[in-house]
């Protein structure tokens, strides 16, 4: 089948859309990236993202605009498949079926109380059947929830494609995903789908983002190549405060989003913090995310397995200043971008949520009970019909 895989992810840049040949089951699957490109949002659609997904902590948003946005997100992925097809001359009629991830915009993976009972959810925003009308098109939607109804955190997921693409019968390798929160995928060497361990570190790309535009007033969106960060001094005592989170102490599986690290936690960060240069703040928010992920290693990761390759994959992987920092942090692992083994890196969330899509369309599990903390594997998400 030829899948078209996107994805939007927390740091809410925008769609990105991979184009994926996917054929065999089991463990003959085999797939291949063709193309990949990436649509940003509109600047009034990520400031209503960015406003819904950060409303539990500031409720300002009705139910209304959550509503007028998961249609929206409908309508604009729809948009994104329709201009990919014309940017990669692929007929929509070539195209087989569409495996969509959503906008997250909450994740509460742990039970909490709430009207009498223990619940936990999650919510992607986007509403597939707008998709599937649009472009005519049978979409996969809304994988995360069937793993959370097994017990399990609904994430990470990438860590079945992980498998796929990584595994090796000798060398032990992490796959390292810096998008708007960071993750893990430890595969020892010659590991079976159930000795493969997965969790996220804690905040990748977001914290750093929303330092840097409240610094500089907007005007810039990000660190680029980490340039910013190199010209300032950290405050190595807010770091070591800041490495005290809960979150990073708890054991694997976890995940975790904007309910921990989001706008709450920025605005938490810069208060006090005025009399310091704005690149000084900048460092220190970005070394804190480096040690987030140098903590993981040397506590849940190098203690249990020999691992010889860190693949890295997401926006980080273009920060270069980060990127020689965690290689000075953890020496001996050598950092191979994942372009270097067949997707590129910035491809890879959408080429993964492509393969997810075949693997429920044909009633196989995409989850790992060992990565996910589910009690067994099953088929994610909702298949939404076409209309051919």
């Amino acid at each position: 089948m030829r899948v078209l895989g996107l994805m939007s992810g927390t740091s809410a840049d925008g769609i990105d859309v991979a184009l994926v040949r996917v054929t065999g089951r089991g463990r003959n699957l085999r797939t291949r990236l063709e193309r990949f490109c990436t649509f940003p949002y509109p600047a009034a659609v990520r400031s209503a993202v960015l406003r819904v997904a950060n409303a539990n902590r500031q409720p300002i948003v009705s139910v209304a605009e959550i509503s007028q946005l998961h249609f929206l997100l409908g309508e604009l992925y729809a948009e994104a498949v329709q201009r990919a097809c014309r940017r990669f001359r692929v007929p929509l009629k070539r195209i087989d079926l569409i495996g969509c991830h959503g906008q997250t915009v909450y994740h509460q993976p742990r039970p909490e109380l709430f009207a009498g009972r223990r619940i936990a959810s999650t919510l992607q925003l986007g509403e597939a059947q707008v998709l599937a009308q649009r472009t005519g098109i049978p979409v996969v939607a809304n994988f995360r929830p069937r793993d959370l109804a097994a017990g399990g955190q609904g994430a990470p997921l990438v860590p079945f494609v992980d498998y796929l693409l990584y595994r090796h019968p000798r060398r032990g390798r992490v796959a390292l995903n810096i998008g708007g929160i960071a993750n893990v995928t430890v595969i020892p060497a010659g590991a079976r789908p159930e000795q493969v361990i997965a969790f996220d570190t804690g905040p990748g790309n977001m914290l750093i983002d929303a330092v840097v535009e409240a610094v500089t007033r907007g005007r810039q969106k990000f660190d680029r190549h980490g340039r910013l960060a190199a010209s300032g001094r950290p405050n190595k005592g807010a770091v070591k405060s800041m490495l005290n989170h809960w979150f990073f102490r708890r054991p694997p599986p976890k995940s975790c989003g904007r309910e921990q690290f989001g706008a709450s936690f920025a605005s938490w960060f810069l208060m006090g913090r005025r009399d310091r240069k704005a690149v000084d703040r900048i460092r220190t928010v970005t070394e804190y995310t480096i040690g987030s992920i140098v903590y993981a290693f040397k506590r849940f990761i190098l203690p249990h397995s020999r691992i010889d390759e860190v693949i890295v994959s997401g926006g980080g992987a273009r920060n270069d200043f980060l990127m020689r920092r965690l290689q000075e942090e953890l020496p001996g692992l050598r950092f191979l971008p994942a372009g270097k083994l067949g997707v590129d890196e910035k491809a890879k969330e959408a080429f993964a949520f492509a393969v997810l899509a075949y693997q429920t369309w044909h009633g196989e599990p995409g989850n790992l009970p060992s990565a996910t903390g589910a009690r067994r594997a099953v088929a994610l998400g909702t298949i939404v019909p076409g209309r051919r």
